[in-house]
């Protein structure tokens, strides 16, 4: 007859377990463990011992309100022989004793979430899954490590911004290990009104990475529910910050959880993006931020962008929008209810733009589907299909009422655009989304989602061609030229008007003021001829007028006057901020900086550095044997002018060893700065927080803002320390440096 364990305690072995699950970065003081793999405890029997074959013990997995066995959140199982990876199952692997280690598996497929255990009648224990891509019988399998640990335990990363012709890396801290977040992502999925509604059924869903990506890509808005982030696009941020203050997504999911499931004012895509990405990386599922440049944003789901311009080529706001980029995110998942080759990346977007089955959210859709043509595909495929793919129609609205189309092209979905794996590098997965431009493959496609106006073939325009042309030194304080260039290509004298314009411009697509324009009544070209005319863009004009996002809208007008017909040519520019330079050290003794800022040659460097600073200072000499003392980056490759090598000295960054950050940033405008504060951030790095320092007196022009700010690490490993620098004139400069961080 079986005789049931009789459990007095135990040890839930959080450290090993949740190393062995790769979560111990969430804390070793509970156990998180991931789905489809074994974890083991130890029990304490109270009397009697383990007898294999003659103990039993019955074990009951739930989570949930209403836990229960139709809906997958209730499992009831006992000890068997070995372990099966496909269901929940439990196993003795020590020798017969009063201790016994028993191992748990649960099923690759169970609701994720909290759990309790109980084990026989006095043992109850607490417990978090998690998905598990590291197990090939989980839906969101990956099978290569460097991309797990690009897509899932990377902690920081890059958001690119800016333009097509010129992307800008913007550093984000994902922070989804940094305490109390997962917390809050469990939170997040029991706020959704899906869960309110129906706690069973929701929790039942739990075991899907669709439906989660589903309600997260709902709930980190706020438009029809208690989500995370309020969106604002114009009409400045009162009531909160800019998006542009935001370094990472630690700040933000800590202030919604605080303040009430309460939104967090103010975000914007690539904020919306960054917490999805954060909180669905904390559960496990792989993901990344993707940027989509020239973003169509089609409001009636006909592919195409109907734009209307003034006779001044002024662009008229409607609804339907051409963004400069927009992001969303992609998650790693099969796709069992669709074909086998959707299964990979998904694409969901959390920003909300347009209802889908009456709620503000999208996707998640397969890649493989927009890039087919195959537009019936769930979720949101038409209107993902046209953010890439849609066709541009401009029109000019003229004083007395009536239309006329005007010849422009502009070309939606260019350089869609990730962080590279390992590499703070851009990869341009443009072909993930789209066959190439001509292709029959992409005409295949045009065909099946029925792309009518992509069907139509542009003819080579044999007559006038107007394009926009810039230089390099776009840079933000400075004066400069730009070009309308217009070139005929006719046998016969052309007469032309030409309007060239600027204005201040949101990513989004909105419009400011008035930075620059020209009006030319008569320009005369003769056959094959070109002109090329210029349009001074001064500081004193444009600098009051720019928004955070640094873009400048550059428009010219051409009208045939033999045709009449109109020509536009657009095109976006973005104007750099300067850089941050930030050093990063655990040197504070003045006399060792004056002794290796006089080292200018490799040879002898290490011995002498190492002896001298350990005999000018016996409060040293412990770390002579422990070698943990500096750390000599001596870059034999990097030869200055002189021919003598570039060496960069620094101290040894290690777990609870303060550290400072040198930053530095001059200020590139013909004003001073005032109101300067500099920011830091970085996961592991500073406590889960931003730590900032101001500045007490302004920074006049080619002037260096400078501080020094200290830090604590607490987990060894590569980091990327975040920094923001603001100030009246200068707002939300983003830098950043990678720090490797020992033991």
């Amino acid at each position: 007859m079986a005789q049931a364990l009789d459990i007095d305690h135990w040890n839930l072995e959080c450290e090993f377990n949740n190393t062995d699950h790769r979560t111990d970065l969430n804390g070793v003081d509970r156990l998180i463990v991931r789905r489809g793999q074994p974890f083991t405890i130890s029990l304490y029997l109270r009397s009697g011992n383990y007898q294999p074959g003659v103990s039993s013990l019955e074990c009951i997995a739930e989570t949930g309100p209403q836990p229960s066995e139709q809906y997958g959140t209730r499992a009831t199982f006992g000890l068997s022989a070995d372990i099966d990876t496909s269901r929940w199952s439990a196993t003795v692997t020590s020798p017969p004793g009063d201790m016994v280690a028993l191992c748990i598996c649960s099923a690759p497929d169970a609701p994720i979430g909290r759990y309790t255990l109980t084990l026989g009648r006095s043992g109850r224990i607490e417990l978090i899954l998690l998905f598990n891509p590291w197990c090939p019988g989980d839906a969101v399998y990956m099978n290569n490590e460097e991309d797990l640990a690009e897509y899932v335990l990377s902690q920081d990363g890059l958001i690119f911004r800016g333009s097509y012709k010129h992307p800008i890396p913007t550093p984000w801290n994902f922070g989804q290990f940094e305490s109390g977040i997962l917390d809050i992502c469990l939170r997040i999925l029991d706020m959704n009104p899906k869960c309110l509604k129906n706690p069973g059924k929701d929790y039942s869903g739990r075991r899907n990475p669709i439906y989660i990506s589903r309600v997260l890509s709902a709930m980190v808005n706020c438009n029809d529910d208690k989500g995370v982030l309020l969106g604002k696009w114009s009409d400045g941020y009162e009531g909160g910050v800019s998006p542009m203050f935001w370094r990472g997504s630690v700040e933000i999911l800590r202030n919604w959880d605080t303040q009430a499931c309460q939104p967090v004012r103010y975000g914007q895509c690539w904020v919306f993006a960054a917490v999805a990405c954060s909180v669905s990386r904390a559960l496990g599922i792989p993901c990344r931020v993707v940027t989509n440049y020239l973003s169509a944003h089609d409001t009636n789901s006909n592919l195409v962008i109907e734009r209307y311009i003034n006779e001044n080529g002024d662009l008229i706001q409607s609804r339907e929008m051409i963004w400069n980029y927009h992001c969303w995110v992609e998650n790693w998942m099969t796709r069992p209810d669709l074909k086998p080759e959707y299964n990979g990346w998904q694409a969901s977007d959390p920003t909300p733009q347009e209802k889908s089955e009456g709620v503000y959210c999208c996707g998640p859709v397969p890649l493989r589907a927009i890039k087919e043509g195959e537009l019936m595909s769930k979720y949101d495929a038409v209107f993902v299909f046209a953010e890439v793919n849609a066709d541009v129609n401009t029109y000019m609205k003229k004083k007395d009422g009536s239309t006329s189309k005007v010849i422009s092209t502009t070309a939606v979905g260019q350089k869609i655009s990730t962080k590279s794996v390992g590499r703070d590098t851009r990869e341009d997965i443009t072909h993930l989304y789209k066959y190439p431009e001509g292709s029959d493959e992409e005409r295949e496609t045009f065909e099946k989602a029925n792309h009518q106006n992509k069907l139509l073939q542009q003819q080579q325009n044999e007559g006038l061609h107007l394009t926009i042309k810039v230089t390099s030194d776009m840079r933000k304080g400075c004066d400069f030229d730009v070009y309308a260039v217009v070139t005929n290509n006719t046998q016969s004298e052309k007469k032309c008007r030409l309007l060239f314009g600027s204005c201040a411009m949101s990513y989004s697509g909105f419009l400011g003021g008035n930075c620059g324009f020209k009006d030319l009544l008569n320009v005369e070209l003769s056959p094959g001829g070109e002109r090329k005319v210029p349009l001074r863009l001064n500081y004193s004009k444009y600098g009051n007028l720019l928004t955070e996002d640094n873009l400048i809208r550059l428009a010219a007008l051409l009208l045939d006057y033999s045709t009449r017909e109109p020509m536009l040519a657009v095109r976006n520019i973005v104007l750099e901020n300067p850089a941050i330079k930030v050093k990063v050290s655990t040197l504070t003794c003045e006399r060792c900086r004056q002794f290796l800022a006089t080292v200018t040659t490799v040879v002898g460097f290490v011995t002498n550095a190492m002896s001298y600073l350990i005999q000018s200072h016996n409060k040293y000499s412990m770390y002579k044997n422990e070698q943990n003392f500096i750390v000599f980056a001596v870059r034999s490759h990097l030869l200055t002018p002189r021919g003598r090598c570039a060496l960069q000295i620094l101290g040894e960054p290690k777990e609870n060893r303060k550290l400072a950050a040198e930053i530095t940033l001059q200020n590139p405008l013909p004003e001073p700065l005032e109101g300067c504060c500099f920011s830091i951030e970085g996961a592991n790095l500073t406590g889960g927080r931003a730590i900032s320092e101001r500045l007490d007196s302004s920074v006049g022009p080619g002037e260096d803002a400078k501080v020094k700010i200290y830090f604590t690490p607490t987990h060894s490993g590569l980091r990327k320390l975040v920094v923001d620098f603001d100030s009246n004139k200068l707002c939300h400069v983003k830098g950043y440096r990678n720090v490797i961080i020992g033991k």
